[in-house]
C-alpha cells in the first residue's frame, strides 16, 4: 500500500456525530402515516418501523408500516377515483404540477436536510437533488398541454384515422432509496400529467422524503384519491395485492433487476403496462487522447455521486494503457482529497453509506479484489466512528475475475483496468448483462460516435460525468430495463393509444 493509500485509509470523520436538533425539527413536520383517499392514517396492523440517520445511527422518526389490508383500500381508491381524474382538463393537472414545483423550490433547504438526515447524501449535493427533482414536476407540468394525437387518411382514400390518447390507468409505483424525492416525482409528475392515479410505496429506508412530497402536493391542489402512498418493511405484502389486483394498469419500477424480473411475471398475469429501471455496471472509458484532466474531474462526477450510490454510477474504469497509471494517480489524489462526514455538516464532500449491510458489501468487494491482485491506491476502508462510512477508494491492477467487475459496487469506490485497443474495450465494456449508461472520454469526436453507437447502453456520457436531466430520456436496454422515464417520451409511458376510423362522406 502507497504512502497515499496509508493517509487516506486513516481518514477522520468531519463533523456532528449526533443529529442536529435543526434537523430533528425538520423531520418533525414530515407527516408520518399512510396517505389514502386524501387522510392521513395508521396502518391497519398498528406497526410503525423505524429511519435512522445512516451518519449518525440514530432513530429520527418512526413510520406507519402498511400491510396488505392497507394496499387493498389504497388499490380499490386508486380505481374509484381513477374515471373522474382522468376527466380533469390539461391546464388543471398543468398547474398542479406547476404549483408543486414552486413549493419545491421555496422548501429547498428544509427538504435537502430531511433528505440528507435520511439517506446520507451531503447538503449541497441535496439541494442539487432537490432542485432536480421539482424539474420533473415543471417538465411534466409543460408536457400536460401538450398531449397529441393525429387525423390522416387511409391510402385507399375511404377513412379518416383519428388517434388520440388517454390515461393507461391505475399505476403502481415503486421506487429506491437512492434518490428519495426524484425517484418520487419522476414518476408521479407523468402521471398526474396524463391523468393517472396512482399507488405508492417508497422505499422504507427513506420514506421522509416521499412524505414530505405528499403535503406540497395536498397544497397544491391534488385532489383526494389520486395518490396513496403506503410506507412497509415488507413490500411484497404490498406490492404484490397491488399487482394481482386487476385494478393498476401500469406499474413503474427503479431498484434491482431482482426485483424487476419479478414484478415483470406479475405485471404479464393481467398484461399491465411496465417501465422498469433497474441496476448498471456502467462501463467509463478512457482514450489516450483524452483531456485527462476532464476525464478525472468526470470519472469523480460518475462514481461519487451519491456516494458511488446510483445505478449510473461508473462502476468499471477503463483506461487506455499508456495513461493508466497516471489517471490512477490523478483520479486518487481528487478522491483523496474529499472529505468525509456527516453530510449535514459544512465541509462536508462525501457522507455514509445507507446501512450497515452496503458497507459490509463494499468492504467484501474490495476484499476480493485485493485478493485477487488489485492495488489499493487510496482508501480502502473504514473510518473510525459511528455512521456507515467507507474511505473514496480507488483500485489498480484489477483482476477480470474481481467480483466488482461483475456486480454493482454501489459505493466509493473506483477500479481502474488498463486497456489497448478500442475493439478490446468495446468487447470488455458490453461483457455484462446490464446496459443503462456508458461513458467514455476522447478528443477525437469520430471516435466518440463510434464507441458510443457501439456500447450496449440506453445512454451514453461523451466527455461528461452526468448524464440524467429531466428534458432527457432516463433508461437502459439488457437486464437494465424497458421503458423510458423524462424527456418527450416520458409522458407515453403513461398514455394508451386509441384509434377511430371515421368513413369520409
Amino acid at each position: 500500500m502507497t504512502s497515499q493509500s496509508t493517509l487516506s485509509s486513516e481518514t477522520k470523520l468531519t463533523g456532528a456525530t449526533h443529529t442536529s436538533q435543526r434537523a430533528l425539527d425538520a423531520v418533525a413536520k414530515v407527516s408520518t402515516g399512510l396517505f389514502i383517499d386524501g387522510e392521513w392514517s395508521e396502518a391497519a396492523s398498528g406497526n410503525r418501523f423505524d429511519v435512522v440517520n445512516p451518519a449518525t445511527e440514530e432513530v429520527i422518526a418512526t413510520v406507519a408500516d402498511g400491510g396488505p389490508e392497507d394496499a387493498k383500500r389504497a388499490i380499490e381508491t386508486a380505481g374509484r377515483v381513477q374515471k373522474e381524474w382522468a376527466k380533469t382538463s390539461p391546464r388543471e393537472r398543468s398547474e398542479i404540477l406547476r404549483r408543486a414545483y414552486d413549493l419545491i423550490m421555496v422548501r429547498q433547504d428544509e427538504l435537502a436536510l430531511i433528505m440528507t438526515t435520511e439517506m446520507g447524501k451531503p447538503l449541497a449535493e441535496a439541494k442539487g437533488e432537490v432542485a432536480y427533482a421539482a424539474e420533473f414536476f415543471r417538465w411534466f407540468s409543460e408536457e400536460a398541454v401538450r398531449i397529441g394525437g393525429d387525423v390522416t387518411t387511409t391510402g385507399d382514400g375511404k377513412n379518416r384515422i383519428l388517434v388520440s390518447k388517454e390515461p393507461v390507468g391505475p399505476c403502481v409505483l415503486v421506487t429506491p432509496w437512492n434518490f428519495p424525492l426524484a425517484m418520487g416525482t419522476r414518476k408521479i409528475g407523468p402521471a398526474i400529467a396524463a391523468g393517472c392515479t396512482m399507488v405508492f410505496k417508497p422505499a422504507n429506508l427513506t420514506p421522509l422524503s416521499s412524505l414530505a412530497l405528499v403535503d406540497i402536493l395536498i397544497e397544491a391542489g391534488l385532489p383526494k384519491g389520486v395518490l396513496n402512498v403506503v410506507c412497509t418493511t415488507k413490500a411484497s405484502d404490498v406490492v404484490s395485492p397491488w399487482m394481482s389486483s386487476g385494478i393498476a394498469r401500469k406499474v413503474s419500477f427503479t431498484g434491482s433487476t431482482e426485483v424487476g424480473v419479478r414484478l415483470l411475471g406479475q405485471a404479464a398475469e393481467h398484461v399491465m403496462r411496465s417501465s422498469m429501471e433497474l441496476g448498471g455496471n456502467a462501463p467509463f472509458i478512457v482514450f489516450e487522447d483524452a483531456d485527462l484532466d476532464r476525464a478525472v474531474e468526470g470519472a469523480v462526477a460518475a462514481k461519487m455521486r451519491n456516494m458511488g450510490e446510483a445505478c449510473t454510477a461508473a462502476n468499471r474504469l477503463f483506461v487506455q494503457r499508456p495513461i493508466a497509471d497516471e489517471f490512477a494517480r490523478r483520479l486518487a489524489e481528487r478522491l483523496g482529497s474529499l472529505s468525509v462526514g456527516n453530510g449535514a455538516e459544512p465541509g462536508t464532500d462525501v457522507g455514509p453509506l445507507v446501512e450497515e449491510k452496503a458497507l459490509t458489501k463494499v468492504q467484501e468487494l474490495v476484499d476480493d479484489a485485493t485478493a485477487k491482485g488489485a492495488t489499493v491506491v487510496c482508501g480502502g476502508s473504514r473510518p473510525e466512528g459511528p455512521g456507515y462510512f467507507y474511505t473514496p477508494t480507488v483500485l489498480s491492477g484489477v483482476s477480470p475475475s474481481a467480483d466488482l467487475m461483475s456486480q454493482e459496487i454501489f459505493g466509493p469506490v473506483a477500479p481502474v483496468v488498463p486497456f489497448d485497443t478500442e475493439e478490446e474495450v468495446i468487447q470488455m465494456a458490453n461483457d455484462t448483462p446490464w446496459g443503462l449508461v456508458g461513458y467514455l472520454f476522447s478528443q477525437d469526436v469520430d471516435r466518440g460516435f463510434r464507441v458510443g453507437d457501439a456500447l450496449e447502453v440506453g445512454m451514453v456520457g461523451f466527455n461528461t460525468g452526468i448524464v440524467s436531466n429531466p428534458a432527457a430520456p432516463f433508461g437502459g436496454i439488457k437486464a437494465s430495463g424497458l421503458g423510458r422515464e423524462g424527456g418527450r417520451v416520458g409522458i407515453e409511458e403513461f398514455l394508451e393509444t386509441k384509434y377511430m376510423a371515421i368513413p369520409r362522406s
